[in-house]
């Protein structure tokens, strides 16, 4: 008898699979198990979408045009930890950290020379931003008026999923109803003014990072969007409007088959969500997402097997009909993507889609024994998990009683163990190892960077008009503390060229600041 072997989630994977259910689901249909369009990847690939962002606006508007010109197809924005937790540069919170993970935008003049020479009505953008979302969108949109954009046809996706910060990632700032509010702000405003807009991209990926299973991650992300689904509803928002306008971001991790499974199930499951809380449109019960390889997968050690790991979980995001697609570059272990790592990232798209065949059919692995019961078995576990949340009160109140967080650490706890004893191999770190040398030729920040960024500022105190960034703070403080909309009020703010510190320490005034 052979051994027992199960997929990271647990679920017991049999030696042979004879026999599923029988399977009636057509893509583009409800439950869209098999796609949420009919001819899928026959009628438009997935955007390749590559994640950028480092040192100051003219170096990661550098890095933009060279992926453009390499023929990426959309522009995805890594900030630095101070604008993400809102702090300008020259705060004595932000030291060490400028430009580091990110690029670092203070204030529009920045996201101007960020997106110059780039024509935001002909290419679509996700920035990857929460705690300040509501600011950097703001500036996005100034940007698009200031080039004669027309908001109406302006397409992109902001992060904007506070909840699985306190889960997973840490970069909150405010406790969370206030947070909730400010999304739904977005929500409203985007509703109104920036239609095509993706206000929320509900995000799984940092949830896996964080080392939870796929059935946590389908679970987790999934509850997350109801929460976001039943806050939209109690701001006045029509579901069939709102729900069609939401995207979603998932890991792609090593399990081949597992992977798969979990993205067929999670249009499944979203589908009968959607439906159950009355949204009858197809479109706001289908679930689009975004998927970016594992970051947590790559090893240090013989970097250049990661160009491997990432290339099969590439295809299983393709296999499992991804919407946008980015893939982690090989050295992202020891630093930021070289420009020759994020070239090789694109290619391997690009060979995916051009050369492998798998585009040409929709669901090419529907049918399969194997991974309809996957599908079914992912499905069934997660929902166990949603169950649980419902008890507790939902995802807000199951965040605030450390639930998921309590769940996630234990199964990044077994991971570990795993790997340690070798009962999970990582081929070049607990098996096949070698004697390394030092890697040449790494990507690295200048720590100068700060200093660029501070002089920056002092010139634009200088030269801006203070009573109008005195008037349209004043004004934003108001507006929080009597609860309208924060939106037009952080647009004025910004267009007066207020720093983004400045408009999260009046936030930060009014709404405080959260402690786990």
């Amino acid at each position: 008898m052979t051994e027992k072997r199960h997929t990271s989630s647990g679920i017991e994977v049999k030696e042979l699979y004879a026999y599923c259910r029988p399977m009636e689901e057509l893509p583009g249909d409800f439950p869209f198990t098999r796609g949420i369009r009919k001819d899928m990847y026959r009628g438009r690939l997935w955007t390749m979408r590559q994640y950028a962002g480092y040192s100051t606006a003219e170096e990661s508007n550098k890095r933009y045009h060279y992926l453009l010109n390499q023929g990426t197809t959309g522009l995805s924005v890594a900030f630095d930890l101070p604008t993400q937790i809102g702090y300008d540069s020259d705060d004595v919170m932000a030291e060490g950290e400028v430009g580091k993970v990110g690029v670092a935008i203070d204030s529009l003049a920045d996201m101007e020379v960020l997106f110059d020479g780039i024509d935001l009505g002909k290419i679509t953008t996700s920035m990857t931003i929460n705690a300040t979302a509501s600011i950097l969108l703001a500036m996005y949109i100034a940007v698009a008026k200031k080039k004669g954009t027309d908001l109406a046809q302006l397409s992109g996706t902001i992060q904007n999923d506070i909840l699985k910060e306190y889960i997973a990632r840490g970069t909150y700032i405010y406790p969370p109803k206030p947070s909730m509010r400010l999304i739904t702000d977005v929500f409203e405003y985007c509703n109104e003014h920036v239609p095509r807009w993706n206000t929320i991209s509900v995000s799984g990926y940092h949830i896996r990072e964080a080392g939870s299973t796929a059935a946590q991650e389908l679970a987790f992300t999934l509850a997350n969007g109801k929460a976001y689904l039943l806050a939209a509803i109690e701001k006045g928002l029509d579901i069939n409007q709102f729900s069609a306008r939401m995207s979603f971001f998932f890991n792609c991790h090593n399990d081949f088959f597992e992977e798969i499974a979990k993205f067929r199930a999670a249009r499944r499951m979203w589908a009968k969500i959607t439906r159950d809380m009355g949204a009858s449109n197809p479109k706001a019960q289908s679930l689009r997402f975004h998927a970016q390889t594992g970051g947590s997968t790559l090893t240090a050690q013989q970097p250049h097997n990661n160009i491997v790991r990432v290339s099969n979980q590439a295809l299983a995001a393709v296999l499992g009909g991804a919407q946008s697609l980015h893939t982690n570059g090989y050295d992202e272990a020891i630093s930021l993507p070289t420009e020759k790592a994020a070239k090789i990232a694109l290619r391997t798209q690009q060979i995916i889609a051009y050369e492998s065949g798998v585009a040409n059919t929709v669901d090419p692995l529907g049918g399969s024994f194997f991974v309809e019961s996957l599908t079914d078995e992912l499905e069934k576990s997660a929902v166990g998990y949603m169950e649980q949340i419902d008890v507790i009160g939902g995802a807000v109140k199951a965040i605030e009683v450390g639930f998921m967080q309590d769940e996630i650490s234990r199964a990044a706890y077994d991971h570990q163990l795993k790997i340690e004893s070798r009962e999970q191999i990582v081929v070049g770190v607990n098996r096949f190892v070698e004697e390394e040398s030092r890697q040449e030729g790494l990507f690295r920040v200048d720590d100068q960077i700060r200093q660029l960024q501070v002089q920056k500022l002092q010139a634009l105190k200088k030269e801006r008009a203070q009573e109008k960034v005195t008037d349209a703070l004043m004004k934003l403080k108001e507006a929080a503390r009597n609860g309208q909309n924060t939106m037009p009020f952080i647009l004025d703010a910004v267009e007066s060229y207020a720093t983004l510190g400045e408009i999260a320490n009046v936030l930060r005034g009014i709404f405080g600041e959260f402690r786990q």
